[in-house]
């Protein structure tokens, strides 16, 4: 089985419902996308009034949105024949981005996003034990190598992404696989701003390893823990980085670092 890319372009592409109109609801979707690699670097944006028309913007408020981005460097505009706005994935530039939008989000809000994170993967999880493929299960495994293989933190970031979208398409749920791609394209960028040790990648690696076993056994009881568990984890990690990054903006606090 394949990611639905497909549908998380969709999911990038439809209209906003997190502050209507306002650019910088633009720019987390966007920069999500660009984050995960829904949006590919090099790849050109659909023209400003085609984009503003299918995000339910103004188009002032899209360009508005743009001149952000292209300010951070995930944007090129490119003038004459054959222009138009170009995506750059810059790491350095997403890691900034994810930094600022971690430290505007409370830990009420990451707390409950986590708790919805928990409910759907969780759910997913569940259900994919009775109804997953083999050859899902199989695509799964293959993800999780590529997150421990990747020599990039923008490969590595991605994979797991990913990991987590096939995870609830494996519930065989459209609606399950929509509701993590939305949650993914709002936090996707934020684990830009998290700085992940050595052991703490091999703990989620082995996590990973352990849901997908437990859904090869049809243990849906356990595959849901472990992915509760795990997210649970991964929350409270962003909240001791939120936490850190407010610290970090206090006198007297500038040394603290993430991680």
């Amino acid at each position: 089985m394949r990611v639905p890319i497909g549908d998380a372009r969709k999911a990038v592409f439809g209209p906003l419902d997190d502050g209507a109109g306002r650019s910088a609801a633009v720019v987390r979707r966007l920069g999500s996308a660009i984050a995960l690699g829904i949006v590919e670097h090099g790849e050109q944006l659909p023209s400003e009034a085609r984009l503003a028309e299918s995000l339910g913007v103004a188009t002032v408020t899209l360009r508005e949105a743009l001149a952000e981005l292209r300010s951070r460097g995930l944007v090129e505009t490119r003038r004459g024949r054959g222009g138009g706005n170009f995506v750059r994935a810059d790491e350095r530039a997403l890691a900034v981005l994810a930094r600022g939008r971690l430290e505007e989000l409370g830990t009420a809000d990451l707390r409950e996003l986590g708790d919805l994170r928990a409910a759907v993967s969780g759910t997913a999880a569940r259900l994919g034990a009775a109804r997953a493929s083999g050859a899902q299960l199989d695509r799964l495994e293959e993800l999780i190598e590529r997150v421990g293989q990747a020599e990039t933190a923008t490969a590595q970031l991605r994979a797991e992404g990913r990991f987590h979208i096939a995870l609830a398409s494996a519930a065989q749920s459209v609606r399950l696989a929509m509701q993590e791609i939305e949650l993914q394209t709002e936090l996707g960028q934020v684990a830009w701003g998290v700085t992940r040790s050595a052991g703490q990648l091999r703990a989620d690696l082995r996590a990973h390893r352990a849901t997908v076993t437990a859904m090869r056994e049809r243990d849906g009881d356990r595959a849901r823990a472990l992915v509760e568990h795990q997210i649970g984890v991964v929350t409270r990690r962003l909240v001791d980085a939120h936490v850190a990054l407010t610290r970090a903006g206090r006198p007297g606090d500038a040394g603290e670092q993430v991680g």
